[in-house]
């Protein structure tokens, strides 16, 4: 047998050393790209902590004290809810213009529940909340099996939920005397906890316990590891076994079911249920601009859903420490686009340790 023949022997003289890819990127600079490719929520962690103590020290103990820093959790736990489900949506590379709206109709759900049909405050949330579940899966199905744009879907959704809103309702809303006497647990959530000078809502819990579940099932269950392939490469992830459309459907549905609870967190924070709420218009932008800045990529497959909650407080903290500095409002506005440009230039950059 020739020695070209005899694989056995050539097998065992070969070396054994273990391939690998060489890393290209030297220097300060390629280990900070990279580290921030590896844990794309470090940004606006950064940009939070800098923030905080930015107007700290402009502001001190009137913007550092345990009351001001948990008003900011009252004030973006609406948001913060809706960045959550804007993120399972961004993260399979779509986006959903429509979660707003879905928020406000869901809380009309409610009230006219209790209200017009007599039914027990807690069955009308759980019915507020499967209504948006609802319309979330009408969106996922049109996206998953029409293969139609998320963008023209959401789009769609949001008008008809908007005009939906203002029909089913009649214009009129329910004050929040009529709902603190007669259903109390639609304000359930607007329960106030003190804790040594801190005042938390148990919306604020909601979105915490919200985010922490969100970031176990994204990071540790399959569920998640298919969320982030097929917003990767959806055709790629269907030709390594991955069902797509239940995906789809899954996500979408999911955003829906946030959508309700993100209903029942506004209900709390505001008091009464009005279809005209503000968070129907500017409850989108609020959140796609809370996942955004958060580093999550607008491409989808990258980021983590923490990113969202940095960046909802993030607004938060400029928005308080601006107007406790007495400045205009215009500057809040100017300098959350900023961000949001800067956000969007430093994924591109991070992206091109994966090109």
């Amino acid at each position: 047998m020739s020695t070209s023949d005899n694989h056995e022997a050539a097998v065992s003289g070969a070396d054994d050393t273990i391939a690998q890819f060489e890393d290209t990127r030297t220097g300060l600079v390629g280990r900070i790209q990279n580290r921030l490719h590896q844990t794309p929520s470090l940004v606006p962690l950064i940009v939070l902590l800098f923030s905080v103590i930015l107007f700290g020290i402009l502001l001190g103990s009137r913007f550092c004290s345990p009351f001001a820093l948990t008003l900011i959790l009252q004030q973006v736990q609406i948001v913060g809810v809706l960045a959550a489900a804007q993120t399972l949506i961004i993260l399979t590379a779509g986006i959903d213009l429509s979660v707003g709206a879905i928020a406000v109709l869901c809380t009309v759900v409610m009230g006219k529940a209790t209200f017009s049909y007599g039914i027990p405050p807690a069955i009308s949330v759980s019915i507020g909340i499967t209504v948006g579940t609802t319309l979330g899966a009408i969106s996922g199905w049109l996206v998953s099996r029409m293969k139609l744009p998320p963008f023209i879907v959401t789009l769609g959704m949001w008008q008809i939920v908007l005009a939906a809103n203002y029909l089913y309702s009649s214009n009129e809303t329910i004050r929040s005397q009529d709902i603190e006497a007669e259903a109390a647990f639609l304000q359930f959530l607007g329960t106030k906890l003190q804790l040594g000078g801190a005042t938390f809502t148990l919306g604020v819990v909601l979105m915490i316990v919200l985010f922490i579940g969100l970031a176990y099932a994204l990071r540790s269950t399959a569920w998640g590891r298919h969320v982030y392939a097929v917003g990767d490469d959806p055709e790629a992830a269907q030709l390594s076994g991955v069902d797509v459309h239940k995906t789809y459907m899954s996500v979408y549905m999911a955003a829906g079911c946030i959508c309700g609870l993100a209903g029942w967190v506004m209900i709390g924070r505001f008091g009464s249920i009005s279809p005209s709420a503000t968070t129907g218009v500017i409850g989108n932008i609020q959140a796609i601009t809370a996942v955004v800045i958060g580093g999550i990529s607008l491409f989808g497959g990258r980021g983590s859903i923490a990113g969202a909650l940095f960046g909802a407080l993030i607004v938060g903290v400029f928005e308080l420490g601006l107007r406790m500095a007495g400045a205009d409002p215009q500057w809040t506005f100017m300098l959350i686009g900023l961000l949001i440009i800067a956000a969007v230039a430093v994924d591109q950059w991070i992206r091109e340790v994966a090109a």
